[in-house]
């Protein structure tokens, strides 16, 4: 999962080298946090949030098919 949101956060960026992603495990859940170059964060965000929405689905979508539950944040 977390390749996955790395693949796609690098596709976005002008900065790829700046892309990092932590995760934080919960039982049933987890929780990634995308963190990228002050500059690409309208990039990642998109216009009214549309680029993290399609994100945030994505990441639920594979998550599932591993029946565990995931969440993207997006950290300045």
């Amino acid at each position: 999962m977390k390749e996955l949101i790395i693949c796609m956060a690098k596709a976005l960026v002008d900065h790829p080298d700046k892309v990092a992603v932590f995760e934080v495990n919960g039982g049933h859940t987890s929780i990634f946090e995308l963190k990228v170059a002050k500059e690409d964060l309208v990039k990642v965000i998109g216009k009214k949030g549309e680029t993290a929405k399609a994100m945030r689905t994505i990441v639920s979508a594979a998550s599932s098919k591993v029946r565990k539950k995931s969440f993207l944040e997006i950290i300045e």
